[in-house]
């Protein structure tokens, strides 16, 4: 049999939750509390948050499409995207990662429709081109649509990094476009040696962080694989009145703060993985800039008033001031409004200790 594209037209019970409420801490300092970097445009006129909602148009419709966030992102959410229904804004009584993020996501809307099929995304991610990201969504909704699988999409490497989690796909699920396989495990992130190692053998992926899944398999997965959440879950939906809602959110925030893969799918048998041919970038700290932006011969890249002579592999932004930069190599230079980053390409994802370390000396004000 010849390889076949799967997934049809839209369908009345696909939906998408788009994960909103992260703080971008390694974006800082234009990433804050107040406009995470999920609300900053990094790469052409929209922001991520939009670009990620424009990706999804003729593959669900507006008023199937739900945001996931803190309360306080409300306000950002509804200038940003006005055309997503208010009443599709699901609030989180306190953050504690994606797996109570989207077992919360997956009752609401099962609720409304216990048929529903969910593709979730996150906020921050970079995609092109749509045509091949739609072509995988499609091939992940008739998956998990047939097969009451828990869908993830893995992105083949394109070199040994260790700032991903990593999924190794066994056989061949069935002859489509993309392939689809049958998930072995998921392993986190390696170090160098490893990374390479998987990368020879050609059976790894990245684990990008995306997936689908029937509401209701989730929703079994989860009683079974993390009973604190399903309990919290529960009483959640029992709460009736403010006092019960109080205790039920009390009750939510106490729970571990663990994402999706760790609480489900690593425990799982029932997970499938698209493998993802469209190009990806988690713009997971400054580091990743010189993908999205223009890079000179020597590897530089830059946006606004930047200067860089006799420099290498560098990333500066300016928000209004002139960057200068001489003779320098392997550098991050972030300017804004309050505050300078300076630090090297290498060390970019520990930009999050800066944003603790403001946090531990009360500095709300950069925040």
């Amino acid at each position: 049999m010849g390889a076949r594209n799967v997934g049809g037209g839209a369908s009345s019970h696909r939906y998408a939750v788009v994960m909103a409420g992260g703080i971008g801490s390694r974006f800082w300092p234009h990433s804050r509390r107040s406009q995470p970097k999920q609300f900053l445009s990094v790469q052409g006129r929209y922001t991520l948050v939009e670009d990620t909602v424009r990706r999804l148009a003729g593959l669900v419709p507006d008023d199937r499409i739900y945001v996931v966030a803190a309360a306080e992102f409300g306000p950002l959410i509804r200038e940003h995207l006005p055309q997503i229904p208010a009443k599709n804004l699901i609030v989180e009584p306190a953050a504690r990662g994606t797996g109570p993020c989207l077992g919360l996501a997956a009752r609401v809307i099962e609720r409304r429709d216990p048929q529903a099929v969910i593709a979730v995304f996150a906020a921050d991610h970079v995609i092109a081109p749509r045509q091949r990201f739609q072509r995988c969504v499609r091939v992940g909704f008739a998956t998990a649509e047939s097969e009451r699988a828990l869908v993830t999409f893995g992105i083949k490497p394109t070199g040994p990094d260790t700032g991903f989690g990593y999924i190794e796909v066994g056989r061949q699920h069935r002859r489509t476009v993309p392939k689809v396989f049958w998930v072995s495990r998921f392993v986190e992130k390696p170090d160098v040696a490893t990374a390479k190692r998987y990368l020879r053998t050609g059976r790894y992926l990245w684990n990008s962080g995306m997936f689908v899944w029937r509401a209701d398999v989730l929703r079994e997965a989860i009683a079974r694989y993390a009973p604190d959440i399903d309990r919290a879950l529960d009483a959640l939906d029992a709460a009736r009145g403010a006092a019960q809602r109080r205790r039920a959110e009390r009750e939510f925030a106490r729970l571990r703060s663990v994402p999706i893969d760790i609480a489900v799918m690593e425990k799982s048998d029932r997970v499938a993985a698209v493998e993802a041919d469209f190009d990806w970038n988690d713009v997971g700290s400054w580091a990743a800039m010189d993908a999205l932006w223009p890079t000179d011969a020597r590897g530089n890249s830059a946006r606004g008033e930047v200067m860089q002579i006799d420099c290498r592999d560098t990333i500066a932004s300016s928000d209004g001031r002139l960057i200068a930069m001489v003779g320098v190599e392997d550098l991050v230079v972030v300017e804004s409004r309050d505050a300078i980053l300076i630090c090297p390409k290498s060390r970019a994802q520990d930009v999050r200790r800066i944003v603790d370390e403001l946090d531990r000396r009360g500095d709300r004000k950069r925040l």
